[in-house]
Formats: C-alpha cells, sequence, structure tokens
C-alpha cells in the first residue's frame, strides 16, 4: 500500500546548496509489519530511459545525501527508485526515543526491500532493475540476492558493511556484548556516543571538505531525519547478518553480477574483509579504490568518479565496458 497524499515539496528537503533533481515522484509506503517507509522515483530526461537503479542507503543516511549521485545516475539515461531504511531519514522509528538507530530484525530490512520491488518499482519503474547500495544497503542487497536474481540485472556494492575496525571496542568484544544485551532485554541500549557532528580531520568517511560540509549542513537543518547512535540490537543483527552473507554457501547461492568497490582507507570497513568477500564470489568482482574512504560517493572527485564510471562501465546498456585492468587503481 502506497501513500503519496502529500506534496513531493513537502516530503523531501531541499536547500540551496543541495536542491533536488528534476521530474521526482516522491511518497510513502507500507513496509514490513506496517512500518512506513519515505520513498522517491527520479526520472532522466533521456529519452529512451536505459533501466532505474534501486538506490540504497548506508545507516543514517536519507534520500537528500544522494541528491548529487542521483542527478549523475540520472545523466546516464538511468531512473532511480530510492527509500530510507526503517529506522531513520523520513521513515518510521522504531522506539519511543527518535534518535536511536535500531532494528528489530535484520530481516524486516529485506523485507522492506521486496515490498519495495513489488509496489514501487516493478509498476512504475523502466526495465532493466539494477541495484546500487553503500554500506548497510549493500548488507541488505548480499543478504536478500539469492532471491532477487528474477527482478534485478546487476549490483554494485560500496563499501559492503560486512564488519567495522577503527572504534573503541575491537569487532571480537562487540559481537559476544551485543549479543548477550540482545538476548538479555538490553538491546534498545545505544552503543558509542553521537557522531553526528564528527569534525573533519581524521574522519574515516570522506577527504572531500564540501561534500563533508553539505552533509554536516543537511544534518544541522534537518535533526528530525537523522539519527544517532545505533542500538545493541542494531549492532547484533547487522553483525549476525555480515558473518552469514561472508560465508561461502551465502556468496554461492547470490548468481546476478556484482560490483564490490572497495576503498582502501575506508575508515568503517576494513579492506581485506572486502578483499577476502569477493574471494569467495564468484558472481562478484572487486574494484580497488586506492586513497577511498567509507563513502565514495561523497568522496573527493578523484576517487568518486573512479565509483561512478565503473558503475557506467559495468551496467549493460550503457556507454562503454567494464575492463578490470582499466579501472582498478
Amino acid at each position: 500500500m502506497t501513500d503519496a497524499s502529500q506534496t513531493t515539496d513537502s516530503i523531501l528537503r531541499s536547500t540551496p546548496d543541495n536542491p533536488a533533481p528534476d521530474d521526482v515522484t516522491a511518497g510513502y509506503f507500507t513496509g514490513h509489519r506496517g512500518t512506513k517507509i519515505r520513498y522517491a522515483l527520479f526520472r532522466s530526461a533521456v529519452v529512451p530511459a536505459r533501466g532505474t537503479v534501486v538506490l540504497m542507503q548506508g545507516r543514517n543516511e536519507f534520500i537528500e545525501k544522494y541528491f548529487e549521485t542521483i542527478r549523475d545516475l540520472n545523466a546516464m539515461g538511468l531512473w532511480v527508485a530510492t527509500y530510507d531504511l526503517r529506522g531513520q531519514g523520513g521513515s518510521d522509528r522504531l522506539t519511543k526515543n527518535p534518535n536511536k538507530g535500531h532494528v528489530r530484525r535484520f530481516a524486516d530490512y529485506e523485507r522492506d526491500l521486496e515490498i519495495f520491488l513489488e509496489q514501487i518499482v516493478l509498476p512504475d519503474a523502466r526495465l532493466p532493475f539494477f541495484l546500487v547500495a553503500h554500506s548497510t544497503g549493500a548488507l541488505i542487497a548480499l543478504s536478500a540476492a539469492p532471491r532477487l536474481s528474477n527482478r534485478i540485472s546487476r549490483m554494485a556494492l560500496c563499501a559492503p558493511y560486512i564488519g567495522f575496525h577503527g572504534q573503541p571496542l575491537p569487532e571480537k568484544a562487540v559481537r559476544p556484548l551485543t549479543r548477550l544485551m540482545s538476548w538479555t532485554g538490553f538491546g534498545g541500549i545505544q552503543m558509542g556516543g553521537d557522531k553526528r557532528m564528527i569534525p573533519f580531520e581524521g574522519n574515516g568517511l570522506t577527504g572531500d571538505r564540501r561534500r563533508f560540509d553539505r552533509n554536516i549542513g543537511l544534518y544541522k537543518t534537518f535533526r528530525d531525519i537523522t539519527v544517532g547512535a545505533p542500538t545493541a540490537r542494531w549492532i547484533h543483527e547487522t553483525l549476525k547478518a555480515a558473518t552469514r552473507v561472508s560465508s561461502q554457501t551465502h556468496l554461492t547461492e547470490i548468481t546476478i553480477p556484482t560490483l564490490i568497490l572497495a576503498p582502501v582507507l575506508d575508515g568503517i570497513v576494513p579492506y581485506r574483509l572486502q578483499e577476502n568477500l569477493s574471494r569467495n564470489f564468484r558472481a562478484g568482482q572487486l574494484i580497488t579504490v586506492t586513497g577511498g574512504r567509507h563513502e565514495l560517493f561523497q568522496e573527493k572527485d578523484i576517487y568518486r568518479a573512479q565509483a561512478m564510471a565503473a558503475i557506467e562501465a559495468f551496467m549493460p546498456g550503457l556507454d562503454g565496458g567494464l575492463n578490470l585492468s582499466e579501472t582498478e587503481t
């Protein structure tokens, strides 16, 4: 069930330095277990359209953060269909405290994606369908991929969240701690501090000051679509999913040709984990972006352009063809 009773202008938030792309329809659909999910469909001016990208966000991201990337994809002749993950952005929160980054079950994310494809993308967008995902969105895509082969032609996954580093506690300590907290009724406790307003110096997300400042400006202007630290339950559910999707058994079940865009200086997901994932992933190809940090779509042009060019070359029907020897850097 979809809800487009509000106008697009009232659903999406534009600022002078981050205007919404043209020709967009925005609204809400009902996700798994009745959760209200905010979505948008951006149409390309290129005729005929070359297909549609389903764009999946990372944790504590929202549609507005991707306006620049959506505009670039539209210029390639691609429509873009995207939505805010449950519990963040303009979608329903899952706890009484709206600042908590929370999920009840990781499978809820996957079910929302399936509903989005069934109710929004299949009826309203243009074939063929591709999937481009970042971080947590890429983890969701990897998890759901064995069931998506009849709908998604190709996937490009940027810095898939299959583990972490650079945090106060190492992952090997966090895993049993968050599992115990989830099992004993303390899964709603937030872990770590609020990192929405981190300084530019030393951040592991991007080396591009302009895009970093633009995103911080969005966080400050639209506090209601951001969330703070994740809960123990969120960490437990996502790390459990990360272990499962990284297994050779699961990766063998994925038949969708997949591009893994792995930034070497990723401050969130260790590069070695992304490299190891590709070794066991028969349908996957690794593109190394030397010098890039976690948020490649928010990075300096020299790194961001590599990611966008790889996506354009990888998607069938677009100009060029993927040559790994030329694309790896």
